[in-house]
């Protein structure tokens, strides 16, 4: 699972009823399925003890940084029943809520907000976040997101994330929050190099869920990104989910978090954590692994 707006259910009822109509021996294989080069498979991207433990040795086979993240289930609590999600945010999420604000706390916790912070909420749609952090950590607050007006304008910043129309050492803190995996093509590069430009001297931005898998994999509804005729990196594997209802999720395996992210910084370090027990949280939380990317100070 991963961030999506609700979407129009005439695709999944298209689909089940395009998949009522073959035979039952025929593979269930999802519309636009030839236009989709190999490797290809019919799916979503699915994590199982193994692939976990497979993902956990390529990042020590890497020399990436992996730490434990264990969630404290009365802390969040705390933080959800503090942020006034239901009382204030009522529609925000409605089916996902919890999965949606642990993934809110897992960020305030790693990035260790404080009243003298700025922080900007990277493609932050909707998202109550700024609001909610501004209220309970007393930080500066902006929200960035290709849909708004280009530009920064007040507390807003349209545009392309990876070209962020501000000044240098803007901000102290920045969050991505299931959000990062939707960058397509080299957008996500981008975006890391610039990092170094926008975060002041011991700033940090926070990815959360940092998406990984034991192969390289981009995920699409190939309802969505059929008809437009994305193209995907061509050294992925595909994964098409025709009940997703998002055209691009990028996993990292070790060696491309390597080659598209830690080898982008310019003096940062990156610290993996592995979140050990987010269904401690609720059953329906899937969050397994973020990433702390941190700016030194200067000497």
């Amino acid at each position: 699972m991963l961030k999506s707006e609700v979407a129009p259910m005439f695709r999944l009822q298209a689909w089940k009823n395009w998949q009522g109509r073959r035979s039952p021996a025929a593979p269930p294989l999802p519309p636009f399925y030839d236009q989709f080069r190999d490797p290809k498979r019919v799916g979503s991207v699915a994590y199982t003890p193994a692939v976990i433990d497979n993902i956990l040795q390529q990042l020590a086979a890497s020399g990436f940084d992996v730490r434990s993240f264990s969630i404290d289930p009365g802390a969040w609590a705390a933080y959800r029943r503090d942020a006034e999600y239901s009382e204030r945010y009522p529609d925000y999420y409605s089916f996902n809520i919890h999965e949606k604000t642990l993934e809110h706390f897992i960020a305030a916790a790693l990035l260790g907000l404080q009243p003298n912070d700025v922080y900007i909420d990277i493609a932050s749609e909707g998202s109550p976040v700024p609001e909610i952090y501004e209220r309970l950590f007393g930080c500066k607050t902006y929200r960035q997101d290709l849909a708004y007006p280009p530009g920064l304008q007040g507390d807003t910043i349209g545009g392309d994330a990876a070209a962020m129309p501000i000044p240098e050492g803007f901000a102290s803190k920045l969050g991505l929050h299931c959000s990062f995996e939707h960058f397509e093509g080299d957008a996500d590069i981008r975006f890391v190099r610039d990092v170094h430009r926008i975060l002041r001297p011991g700033g940090s931005l926070c990815i959360v869920p940092l998406y990984l898998y034991d192969t390289y994999a981009i995920q699409t509804d190939p309802q969505v990104s059929g008809p437009a005729e994305l193209e995907f990196d061509a050294d992925s594997v595909l994964f098409l989910d025709p009940t997703w209802q998002n055209r691009h999720g990028r996993f990292y395996d070790a060696e491309h978090l390597a080659r598209r992210v830690r080898a982008q910084l310019q003096g940062e370090t990156i610290t993996i954590y592995r979140v050990e027990n987010a269904k401690a949280v609720h059953p329906s939380c899937y969050v397994e692994f973020a990433a702390v990317i941190e700016k030194p100070n200067e000497p």
